[in-house]
């Protein structure tokens, strides 16, 4: 469908072509009561907009109050969307949302509304949307919308210096004034456009999946790769680890080299690059270039869960020690700089520190001598991690290296495990001395979705690596968010902030709570989790569910209407909410032998069908793929039953196999699955599929053999 792209070539003109990718702000202190101006931000939770609180600019939250107020001063809408770990947005608020003068022309015109996009993806979507079809360009943060007061939108664009800014304020000014008319039209096409763009058709349900029908698709999918340095070709080069789970399920499941090389690459690149902290563990948002080696420094939980996730999984097929390193370090970061008390996780780390993007994170030569002391130890330092005299960035030293440490140390006539030992002091050190500096803002709000993920990532490092306090971490975050999101009536709550949770929860949290609850069920054999997971998916289905489509809506019927309830359909950073929710149901439906939900997940898959496979990027439905391929080939249902059920089923879920689901314990439960399965003071393994089982066995590796054969 094309649509009517309004002709503001005054505005288009001045748009920083240059910076339309992901940006950032900056937190910062509202504690104190010395401020020259405060505005209904101070009311809010949300760390990005306290961020606003005490800009000149009258900022509003979103709620029906600050739209209602639109409408009765009959004054456009600003709409201004970001989030706390980025730097462009900072860098707008800095030069135009500080300054008094700007601030009059919004203030005296227009009803400024603040949004943190990850506490209302729903308005942010909107919006982004909108900013696409107005610009016919890629929409980042900050996004800076106009709007009709009943909220439709005009325009948008992304960071303006303050002059180009000004001149765009009063140019709608002026418009608003003079030709509504215009405003009127530009509106009605834009919404138009944003009500049809998730239309899918319904597809027939008799649509019969099979795995041949994907060696097509993943042709097509592999074309994207860059099989030297990994990720897709060119840069900016963003992780979006689903592209590599469904590659190492593909591997899996065909032998077919180029697969595993498009994960080991990306892998391998990405621990060896900037994009990753040597210091400290964890990864940043994105490398600006194509070799991964200059991050966007920002750090994000759904990024990092995702990634432990994908390491795990690698780990389990090929036992990589690096990839267990690195396991290892993102969740010690995790713990230590994003993990409250109560067992939630926080949301981001801050691009900037004292108003300089990475300045936490970077080193001179001089400070790397000085802490290491040693001059030969300090000289291997610098070779293997690229330290420069001038710096390698911007007169500063990202640490990345180059060579794998065999290698180097080979070229120094060095023992690797020697040398490693040796580092890992060093950077002990760097870490303890990064301490003492200015750290970057902390988003300390939790997101249900988010800690979702980041549950499943501690279950699956608990998988692959047998830690009992990843299990535990895990279970502590399951306790958090059923005590703290999950209402009685199955309803979840969105945010989490000093006590205070004011926001709905959206289809996301929903579909990746249900996964999350699910992975803690296989690794504890609770049905508890299960029974909460049902729970869940039945409230979703009353309350999001579009029966005319047989897709979900991204926010529930309970909700304020926006002027669109969008469909969330791509997966993109994070898988789409609709293909979580399918897979979610899928899933669910084998456990709990409910049909209902696994002929829901079939009917969402055929209406996405010809999307994905006429896709000229299927890398934009990855976690769609993975549903596919479970349609086409049924998982197998591991029931592992008796005295020994858990440190057998431990065993085999060391094992790479995304071709089963576990289930069992040391009674036979109340699953369907499980009937008549438990034998007194034995433990058997079950390997089963479409409720067929093969001849029970009792070690795990002759359940494996069942598996892989």
């Amino acid at each position: 469908m094309k649509y009517h792209r309004p002709s503001l070539l005054v505005i288009i003109s001045l748009y920083v072509a240059g910076l339309l990718t992901f940006y950032g702000c900056k937190a910062q202190d509202t504690s104190s009561t010395d401020y020259a101006y405060t505005n209904e931000l101070i009311n809010e939770s949300s760390p990005y907009l306290l961020q606003h609180a005490h800009n000149p600019v009258n900022w509003h939250p979103w709620n029906e109050k600050s739209l209602q107020k639109a409408k009765e001063e009959d004054k456009m809408l600003l709409i201004s969307v970001g989030y706390a770990a980025c730097h462009w947005c900072h860098v707008m608020e800095h030069e135009s949302f500080e300054d008094t003068s700007v601030a009059r022309i919004m203030n005296q015109h227009f009803i400024p509304i603040k949004v943190d996009r990850e506490e209302r993806p729903d308005v942010d979507d909107i919006y982004i949307t909108a900013c696409q079809m107005s610009t016919g360009k890629n929409c980042g943060w900050p996004l800076n919308a106009f709007a009709l007061p009943d909220g439709r939108p005009v325009w948008a664009g992304t960071y303006f210096p303050k002059k180009n800014w000004i001149e765009i304020l009063e140019y709608f000014v002026k418009l608003y004034q003079e030709d509504r008319d215009k405003l009127e039209e530009y509106a009605t096409t834009i919404t138009d456009g944003l009500q049809g763009i998730d239309d899918v058709p319904v597809g027939d349900k008799n649509k019969a999946f099979k795995a041949e029908d994907l060696v097509k698709i993943n042709k097509e999918f592999v074309k994207s790769i860059d099989f030297k340095r990994g990720g897709q070709s060119g840069a900016p080069k963003f992780p979006k680890p689903s592209n590599y789970e469904y590659l190492l399920e593909q591997f899996f499941r065909t032998g077919e080299a180029q697969y595993w090389e498009a994960v080991e690459v990306t892998l391998d690149n990405m621990a060896k690059g900037g994009i990753y902290d040597h210091v400290g563990g964890g990864f940043a948002r994105y490398s600006t270039d194509a070799n991964w080696k200059v991050p966007h420094f920002e750090k994000m939980l759904y990024d990092n869960s995702q990634l432990v996730s994908i390491y795990a999984k690698a780990y389990q097929v090929k036992q990589k020690p690096r990839y267990k390193e690195i396991i290892e370090e993102t969740l010690g970061f995790i713990e230590r700089e994003l993990t409250d008390a109560s067992g939630g996780f926080y949301s981001s780390l801050d691009a900037d520190s004292e108003g300089v993007e990475g300045k936490f994170y970077v080193w001179t030569k001089s400070e790397i001598d000085s802490i290491i002391g040693d001059e030969q130890i300090s000289e291997w330092f610098r070779d293997f991690y690229q330290i420069k005299e001038r710096g390698n960035w911007e007169h500063q030293n990202i640490i990345y290296h180059e060579k794998s440490l065999a290698e180097f140390a080979a070229s120094v006539g060095q023992e690797e495990a020697s040398l490693k030992q040796t580092f890992g002091q060093i950077k002990a050190k760097l870490l303890e001395a990064r301490a003492g500096r200015v750290r970057p803002g902390l988003d300390d709000k939790v997101l249900t979705g988010w800690n979702a993920m980041m549950l499943e990532g501690y279950v699956d490092a608990y998988k692959a690596l047998g830690e009992a306090k990843y299990l535990d971490m895990a279970l502590k975050n399951g306790q958090f968010l059923l005590e703290n999101m999950l209402q009685a009536d199955a309803r979840l709550n969105r945010n989490f902030k000093d006590g205070k949770s004011s926001i709905n929860g959206f289809l996301d949290d929903y579909a990746l709570s249900i996964q999350a609850f699910m992975a803690l069920y296989e690794v504890t054999f609770d049905e508890k989790w299960l029974d909460r997971s049902k729970g869940l998916a039945d409230y979703a289905m009353e309350h999001f569910l579009d029966t005319s489509s047989y897709l979900f809506n991204y926010t529930s019927d309970l909700d304020p209407p926006l002027i669109a309830r969008k469909k969330e359909l791509g997966d993109g950073a994070i898988p789409s909410s609709n293909s979580s929710m399918a897979r979610a149901l899928f899933s669910l439906g084998t456990y709990l032998y409910e049909e209902a939900y696994q002929d829901l997940a079939r009917q969402m898959m055929t209406n996405l069908v010809n999307t994905v496979e006429e896709s000229q990027q299927p890398s934009f439905y990855s976690n769609w793929l993975q549903l596919y391929q479970s349609l086409a080939t049924p998982p197998y249902e591991v029931a592992v039953v008796g005295p020994n059920a858990g440190a057998l089923s431990k065993e085999l879920m060391t094992s790479y196999l995304p071709n089963s689901l576990f289930l069992g314990g040391t009674a036979e439960g109340s699953l369907e699955l499980l009937k008549d399965k438990l034998v007194e003071g034995e433990t058997y393994i079950y390997v089963c599929q479409n409720k067929v089982c093969r001849f029970p066995v009792q070690t795990a590796a002759e359940a494996l053999e069942q598996l892989q054969n």
